[in-house]
């Protein structure tokens, strides 16, 4: 038997590798979204393994998924995230999500790397963000609200930023403002032109927002369509976070993975499709139609477009395969012996 090694990557490993470089990251999932168009991949669908009997018990007793797929092109590569989210973990010390990746080479589908891929899921949720931001928001947008000031706040402002450089003014809201607090002070640090700005006020930084970007793990909407301004675009980025009105109001319906979503049936525009409210075909595109260019970006600067995402595997996969061929070029990493 010939002799197999595996790579293995930890959380330091990953960053000097380059896990933490938004733009790349970015470039990593616009490639994705386009190759996904393009059929070369496999995607058999998250599998969640729940802890309780509700959507509010699972947001809080948690849950682990298992996101297996293979992604073609440049990036030729299978494999598969584990992640467990355990909601009660800051009472330990722990962060909420933590992420195992491993990397099966297509060809002999032996495993070539374990890597943490903590950051690779925070960083190509951000990305998801800023790609649809790119393509979806106002062309001018100046000021943003975020909801849910967590693990993947940072990352979600960083690719705003870079998507839309013209915003000046940040909101942050989180239902524990304390929360809302300490990451408006770490922003300010970061990005000392930015005006942030803590609230308990959803209503009036919705109202003042361009851009409303949702990630938390509310089981109720706090966002409200009727708060929306000409031009908003919303971002559904977690589960039922936004009302019916919001889906009603936009002139376009974006997403990342249609059929992902209506899978994990969790967020607003799964339970309207599920009610009969709207059809298939009411859904303006996938980002990677807008990428490719067989669907409309945003149209004017008046449209009202909200934008739901729930991820894929695929994505961390490509991101994790490009920092595992970057070691193995580079020789980091721990070389373990899998098969002697």
């Amino acid at each position: 038997m010939s002799k197999v090694d595996i790579v293995f990557l930890n959380n330091k490993a990953m960053e000097e590798l380059g896990v933490l470089d938004m733009e790349a990251c970015i470039r990593d999932v616009e490639r994705v979204y386009v190759i996904n168009q393009t059929g070369d991949i496999i995607a058999p669908g998250k599998c969640v393994m729940r802890w309780g009997k509700t959507t509010e018990d699972e947001n809080t007793l948690g849950r682990i998924n298992a996101m297996p797929g293979y992604i073609g092109g440049e990036y030729d590569m299978a494999g598969i995230k584990w992640i467990g989210s355990g909601p009660q973990n800051y009472k330990k010390g722990l962060p909420r999500a933590s992420v195992t990746m491993v990397l099966n080479d297509p060809d002999t589908k032996l495993p070539v790397c374990i890597a943490d891929g903590t950051a690779v899921s925070t960083m190509r949720t951000g990305a998801s963000g800023g790609v649809a931001i790119k393509l979806l928001a106002k062309s001018d947008a100046s000021t943003m609200l975020i909801c849910g000031a967590g693990a993947q706040a940072p990352t979600q402002l960083a690719a705003a930023l870079l998507g839309r450089p013209s915003i000046k003014k940040l909101y942050v809201y989180d239902i524990i403002l304390a929360n809302a607090e300490r990451f408006a002070a770490a922003t300010r640090e970061k990005y000392p032109e930015l005006e942030v700005i803590p609230t308990m006020d959803v209503e009036a930084a919705t109202r003042d927002s361009d851009i409303i970007d949702c990630v938390t793990l509310a089981s109720e909407p706090f966002i409200k369509g009727e708060w929306l301004k000409k031009g908003a675009l919303v971002m559904n980025m977690a589960d039922y976070e936004v009302d019916y009105e919001c889906v009603r109001r936009a002139s376009k319906i974006c997403v990342d993975y249609w059929d992902n979503i209506k899978h994990r049936m969790i967020s607003t525009v799964a339970f309207m499709w599920r009610d009969g409210l709207i059809k298939d075909s009411d859904i303006h595109a996938e980002l990677g139609e807008i990428l490719n260019g067989t669907k409309s970006p945003r149209e004017n600067d008046d449209e009202i477009i909200y934008f739901n995402a729930v991820g894929a595997g695929i994505l961390d996969i490509a991101i994790t395969a490009r920092c595992y061929r970057d070691a193995k070029a580079q020789g980091k990493g721990i070389t373990l012996p899998y098969w002697e």
